[in-house]
């Protein structure tokens, strides 16, 4: 019998400094815009209306940052995760060149770390993942590690290489616009007249907001960025699996999260760094995710006029509003309710 089909990589099949070039390069559409917005709500004002884009020196309305990540990082699944038992986190992460309906992005991958964990079944790979556009423009690139079933579990380890990650990306490698007007942001149309200057560090924010996660929508959400993770779609396996049933994407409760900051943080108009993230526990069809956010440094840029950056921490949590901010405690344990632990720059207007 001829065998044709893919069965994904194991971790014995990686090795230090392979590259792989993911197949299926993707356009971006309009309708991929609108399904996101019908998927999680969002209400950036930049990304939601070209004319409000257009006054600030954009050509359009730019694709939301994270549908931008979700789409770059589904084109790694069927080489990097098909066979993960879990992605473990992301690091050293910078969404670079804006992207508009029209653009086609591909991606590569190259492994940079390689390490058997102690039960000998399993391995984390470690990769660094490049997005293009169709002019080989640099849209978006990150790290992350995730746990992958070996094959056979009597297969020899490889060296263990656990690369040198940063704790957040430094301010001046922030890809931050240069030729905006930021004079012409409409703080009214926008939704909240706080600036940069109004948040100070170790502040904290509720979102209040709550969202429950719909089967058909998890699905369907990373049905579009082609992620063909089997433990997201294929409850026939996954009944006999960790958890009896399917788990939703961790990208898309970082997208629930990220439309739920709005209610507090409405003018973060631009995503420009994944300085670090943690799944610290699944999500399921029929949990509601709250989130609350800390500002762990404010940083100025200079050369970029009435633009500065906040490096953000937001907590998504499960079932649990996030008054009272659930976290770790004393011994650095997660609360029960934390789902998500997510470091994150984002571009904010200043008081001109």
């Amino acid at each position: 019998m001829s065998i044709k089909t893919g069965t994904g990589n194991f971790f014995e099949d990686f090795q230090l400094g392979q590259v792989i070039e993911h197949a299926t390069p993707r356009t971006v559409t309009e309708g991929d815009v609108a399904l996101y917005c019908a998927l999680y709500g969002s209400r950036f004002a930049v990304q939601s209306a070209d004319s409000f884009a257009m006054d600030l020196g954009y050509e359009a309305a730019p694709i939301d940052d994270l549908l931008v990540f979700h789409i770059v990082f589904g084109k790694s699944v069927p080489d990097v995760s098909l066979n993960a038992v879990a992605n473990l986190g992301y690091a050293a992460g910078r969404m670079v060149s804006p992207v508009y309906a029209g653009d086609t992005l591909s991606s590569r991958s190259e492994v940079i770390g390689l390490k058997e964990t102690s039960n000998g079944k399993t391995g984390i790979v470690y990769v660094h993942t490049v997005g293009q556009n169709q002019r080989g423009e640099l849209v978006a690139d990150f790290v992350r590690w995730v746990m992958v079933n070996k094959k056979d579990p009597a297969s020899p380890a490889p060296d263990a290489v656990v690369p040198d990650l940063p704790e957040s990306v430094a301010a001046e490698h922030l890809a931050a616009p240069t030729d905006l007007d930021m004079g012409e942001y409409n703080f009214t149309l926008a939704g909240s007249a706080h600036t940069w200057d109004d948040y100070a560090v170790g502040e904290q924010i509720d979102h209040v907001d709550g969202f429950t996660v719909e089967e058909a929508e998890h699905a369907l959400a990373t049905r579009m960025y082609q992620n063909t993770a089997r433990v997201h779609f294929n409850q026939h396996t996954e009944k006999d699996g960790r958890f009896g049933k399917r788990i939703v994407y961790g990208g898309h409760v970082i997208s629930i999260c990220r439309s739920i900051t709005f209610n507090g943080l409405a003018n973060a108009f631009k995503i420009a760094a994944i300085n670090g993230g943690r799944h610290v526990a699944p999500i399921f069809a029929g949990d509601t995710v709250y989130a609350w956010s800390e500002v762990l440094d404010k940083m100025e840029l200079p050369g970029h006029p009435g633009v500065g950056a906040l490096r953000l921490r937001t907590v998504g949590l499960k079932d649990r509003n996030a008054q009272g901010f659930p976290y770790k405690d004393g011994a650095g344990k997660y609360d029960p309710a934390v789902v998500l632990d997510f470091d994150y720059t984002v571009l904010m207007p200043t008081r001109i």
